[in-house]
């Protein structure tokens, strides 16, 4: 504590008759000291620390393990008390910390390495936390379900805590969730296709079964990194019934969080070649990337027509999906080239999709894609850019 006043335990203070307090300190008012505990949850507001004040870190015995902390000491002598701005209240919530007793002692012996302005910003990140998470209500709940593969060998891992604000304001179920796993399977082609495809199919299957979390919340916020055609597979097997919301893993953050940004990302339908066969279709998605025709196979031919969905006023790159509004935008856009398809080529049954776009926006190609309504999606991914992009999966409406 910054102050050089000697602290009271609160069962001594309680001896001395007084009002047995939720933070030990003797100079603080009860009633600022109250304030302070519920503002920071009971627990340090170390960044990083986060320790449950109000137990005994070993034996979990109820106790009060809380010290009210001065950002700016009481003595102009103490840790950073020569601040030229001292607070005109220097027992105020604003000025205190909730800290156990290792960080506050930290932050005493080491004034330089944890100064004002530093110490100011780890109160208010963490009472930030603590005021969002106490506001979530029951009906805020929500189903986390993640799909990971092994992609370039590797599987990336998704901390709980990336999760949680992601999902804000609401918040996962369980700590668990549902994980659909298939870095078991290794890249083989066809055969790795084929199984992968199956095993999606099994487990939202049993995703969706009566009386499972789904069944109950009615909510399911996505986690989705896979090679391209999975990801389309994974929406098409999705409930439209039930409310799915899609997530982004940024790469300038590295993080899941939308971005609250008012810069709208446009898409455009551009038709770039009419076909002679009005049975054959080809969609080209060139978001993340440009898509030259001349990298297609060569089976696709002058008999295809071939409609391209892509940004409008700006290059392809990977940085154009920032928003949850992007993605909803996409999405319109895409449900009216399908639409325009449908309207063009009443009698075409497949569609050749060409896709270089993020997760979510492969998730939404099957998720938007309307079951015996609209024609199935042969999905080709660029495997390995010298090769250009070969056929990977068929969705099928129905499959067995």
């Amino acid at each position: 504590m910054a102050s050089k006043r000697p602290r009271v335990s609160c069962a001594a203070s309680a001896k001395a008759g007084k009002e047995s307090s939720p933070v030990v300190s003797r100079s603080v008012p009860w009633e600022t000291r109250l304030r302070l505990a519920v503002a920071a949850g009971g627990r340090c507001e170390f960044r990083g620390c986060n320790r449950f004040l109000y137990e005994h870190p070993l034996t979990k015995q109820e106790g009060t393990y809380a010290e009210a902390a001065h950002i700016v000491a009481f003595s102009e002598e103490g840790p950073r008390g020569d601040d030229a701005k001292r607070p005109v209240e220097i027992n105020s919530t604003e000025n205190l910390m909730l800290l156990c007793q290792p960080c506050h002692k930290q932050i005493d012996d080491r004034p330089d390495d944890f100064p004002r302005a530093l110490l100011e910003t780890f109160k208010r990140e963490h009472e930030d936390r603590i005021h969002h998470v106490t506001g979530l209500a029951p009906d805020k709940r929500t189903v986390v379900v993640q799909m990971k593969a092994l992609i370039g060998g590797q599987a990336v891992e998704i901390p709980l805590s990336d999760v949680t604000l992601a999902v804000a304001p609401r918040y996962p179920m369980d700590r668990k969730g549902h994980l659909l796993d298939l870095t078991p399977l290794r890249d083989g082609g066809d055969t790795f296709y084929r199984a992968a495809a199956a095993k999606i199919r099994r487990d939202v299957h049993r995703l969706y079964e009566a009386g499972t979390d789904v069944d109950s919340v009615r909510h399911i916020s996505l986690f989705a990194l896979a090679p391209i055609p999975l990801l389309v597979e994974l929406g098409a097997r999705l409930s439209n019934k039930i409310p799915v919301q899609l997530f982004q893993r940024h790469r300038d953050t590295m993080d899941w969080v939308w971005k609250a940004e008012t810069a709208q990302t446009q898409f455009a339908i551009r038709p770039v070649r009419t076909g002679t066969d009005p049975n054959k279709v080809v969609v080209v998605l060139p978001l993340s990337g440009p898509i030259a025709l001349e990298r297609l196979p060569a089976s696709i031919d002058g008999e295809f027509s071939v409609y391209e969905l892509g940004l409008e006023g700006r290059q392809p790159g990977t940085d154009f999906l920032r928003t949850r509004e992007d993605l909803t935008r996409f999405e319109a856009k895409y449900r009216e080239l399908l639409a325009r398809i449908v309207g063009a080529h009443p009698t075409a049954n497949e569609i050749h999709l060409f896709p270089a776009v993020p997760a979510p926006v492969a998730v939404a190609c099957g998720h938007q894609l309307l079951p015996k309504a609209q024609p199935s999606l042969l999905v080709y991914d660029q495997v390995n850019p010298k090769d250009g992009f070969i056929f990977c999966l068929r969705i099928e409406h129905d499959p067995a």
